[in-house]
């Protein structure tokens, strides 16, 4: 018997507030007890997350592929297996190319177990009413950091950062690993001679010229989205302090970007079946553009533009989740968003890099103004997609 899917996403949202926590948000608690204990350097143990996202995102489009063919019930324990080994991995790494090691299999976990790749699962499971359940899971991946954060911490101050590892690396396996295959059931193509591989498949993902341009429109909006979001996100810090807010005003400023994710995220779940899921990404895009204006431009009430700017990209994962299926339909889902998450993750992984030579050598309020034409560009790309999804 199939789960309810309440139960579902429940069970779905717990795995990814421990996925998002053992790898995204890894470094913000862990890489200082790391850096300490082992000397190794910082840059190198921060750079474990950008390497796992680029694992994620070159295995992207085949993990959509095998989803579309199979479902998500083998990605979501494999998942699960990558995450526990590369945790153990990392938590028993004598030397920092062990530990880069880690984090490939981390990697590997991160694009199989993360929003995309259970995005696919769930247009795979529910077709085109997959958007409610999008967006439900996105809710609780919003509080990963509320959670992980202060959680990382007491098991570093407890058992230290190679304990706190295991754990969550055990975690994994006795809570994440039966959770997903408890609700994601077996996956039973139906369709009249349907074939796993070959010729039909490779039709069933083909794209029409028109559509071929409304998806590199798309990928190209997420892409930038994704860049900005993650230089921001580790960036963060040194964004408010060069606007004047001191260490500890902006750490507790810092406190309002999960929350305004999440009630961004609750916004779109109470209104977002009466309007088109390309408003979702419209109003990610601009409330983005808006928050990192009134930052560039000095806007006294940080908090507000703390609150905007973290609306909209909360926001934007539930579009990067739900506007590839009413663009392009349920049977292609999974394989087309594999592909879309493809430069999506890879630019993640390399901005935060590229933001911070940026910071090196032009200075914090360069910075602002580069991040935030980016933004204006992705306003402007997001109107032309509209005009061209229009122009049936």
């Amino acid at each position: 018997m199939r789960a309810s899917r309440p139960v579902t996403i429940t069970a779905l949202g717990i795995a990814q507030i421990l996925g998002w926590g053992t790898s995204f948000y890894f470094p913000a608690v862990l890489a200082g007890p790391i850096v300490a204990d082992t000397g190794w350097s910082l840059f190198w143990v921060v750079s474990g997350t950008s390497i796992g996202l680029l694992v994620a995102g070159l295995i992207s489009p085949r993990v959509g592929a095998f989803i579309d063919r199979r479902g998500g019930r083998p990605v979501l324990l494999l998942a699960s297996l990558l995450y526990a080994a590369g945790l153990t991995v990392i938590g028993l790494a004598p030397n920092l190319p062990v530990y880069l090691t880690g984090w490939v299999l981390m990697g590997g976990g991160m694009g199989t177990g993360l929003y995309d790749a259970v995005f696919a699962a769930l247009g795979k499971l529910y077709g085109e009413e997959a958007r409610a359940p999008i967006t439900n899971l996105t809710l609780f991946g919003g509080f990963s950091s509320t959670i992980c954060w202060p959680l990382s911490a007491l098991l570093a101050e407890s058992f230290g950062w190679r304990g706190a590892c295991l754990i969550y690396a055990a975690l994994h396996i006795v809570i994440a690993l039966p959770l997903q295959m408890a609700v994601m059931p077996p996956f039973k193509d139906t369709r009249p001679g349907a074939v796993a591989v070959g010729v039909a498949q490779r039709e069933a993902v083909s794209l029409t010229a028109r559509e071929r341009q409304l998806f590199l429109f798309l990928a190209l909006i997420l892409a930038i989205s994704s860049a900005i979001g993650s230089s921001v996100i580790v960036h963060f810090m040194i964004l408010l302090q060069a606007r004047g807010a001191d260490l500890a005003l902006a750490v507790a400023l810092g406190t309002l970007f999960g929350p305004a994710q999440v009630g961004a995220r609750v916004v779109e779940r109470l209104f977002g079946s009466h309007y088109h899921p390309i408003w979702t990404m419209i109003a990610s895009c601009a409330l983005m553009l808006a928050g990192l204006l009134m930052l560039l431009m000095g806007f006294p009430i940080l908090a507000l533009t703390i609150l905007l700017y973290g609306g909209g990209y909360g926001i934007m994962w539930i579009a990067r989740g739900t506007l590839p299926l009413a663009l392009f339909g349920a049977e292609r889902y999974a394989t087309l968003i594999g592909r879309l998450a493809f430069p999506a993750l890879i630019t993640q992984a390399l901005a935060p890099s590229a933001v911070a030579l940026l910071i090196e050598g032009q200075g914090a309020g360069m910075t602002m103004a580069v991040l935030t034409a980016s933004a204006a560009l992705n306003v402007v790309l997001i109107g032309v997609l509209w005009l061209a999804y229009r122009r049936v």
